[in-house]
């Protein structure tokens, strides 16, 4: 059976390659201005974009770091950090003007519909929707933050722990007085709503629904 380590990596893993499945697509059907297409719709996304700067990423933004943390699954330092190297790295999210000066889309807006993909499951259509953009750009988004990301962050931190991470957390944790420990270990039960039929007694509980138990070594910083 798979654990739930597995469960998640093939949930991302298909979430991805159906997002290469829609780009192929995309390129099947043509791009660009011929007789017979329907024009492009009006979708609103410059004045999305400054709701969503206004909402979390200004000096005093109408929502608090709490909130940014809980929708974004991280902090907004951290979303800051990711935003500048892949704007660096790729001008895929550097925002610009297309030919008749209409301005392009944010980079905060193409890495949210990316990051709710990835985070929370859903559609394309969906984050389309919340972020302005067509559904072939929240998919093309999605391909770009991951592609980047591997590239950017791969050797630093998808990688299994050697000897420095260790020392450097029981560092850290002797300073904050808990010496020869590198962290705290928590569990939680999380609900499987799509679990198989024939799964669902090998993984019901006390709780009486299918869950499959999360447990995670935690540092004081994570």
């Amino acid at each position: 059976m798979p654990d739930e380590d597995d469960e998640e990596m093939m949930a991302t893993n298909a979430i991805v390659m159906a997002a290469v499945a829609q780009e192929s697509e995309n390129q099947h059907r043509g791009r660009g201005s011929h007789p017979g297409r329907a024009p492009n719709e009006e979708r609103f996304r410059e004045e999305r974009g400054k709701g969503m700067l206004a909402d979390y990423f200004v000096d005093r933004p109408v929502f608090k770091d709490a909130e940014f943390r809980t929708r974004y699954r991280m902090s907004p330092n951290l979303f800051q950090r990711i935003s500048t190297d892949l704007c660096q790295y790729d001008r895929y999210f550097v925002q610009r003007s297309d030919a008749t000066g209409k301005v392009g889309l944010l980079p905060e807006q193409k890495m949210t519909a990316a990051l709710r993909m990835l985070a929370y499951g859903a559609g394309a259509d969906q984050c389309a929707e919340y972020c302005r953009m067509a559904k072939s750009t929240s998919v093309a988004a999605l391909q770009h933050f991951t592609r980047g990301i591997v590239d950017l962050y791969s050797t630093q931190y998808l990688r299994a722990p050697i000897a420095a991470d260790l020392r450097r957390l029981l560092t850290k944790a002797e300073r904050r007085g808990f010496p020869r420990m590198i962290g705290s270990i928590d569990c939680m039960h999380w609900q499987l709503k799509n679990c198989p039929t024939g799964w669902a007694g090998e993984y019901s509980g006390r709780k009486q629904i299918p869950t499959i138990i999360l447990e995670a070594v935690a540092s004081y910083d994570t």
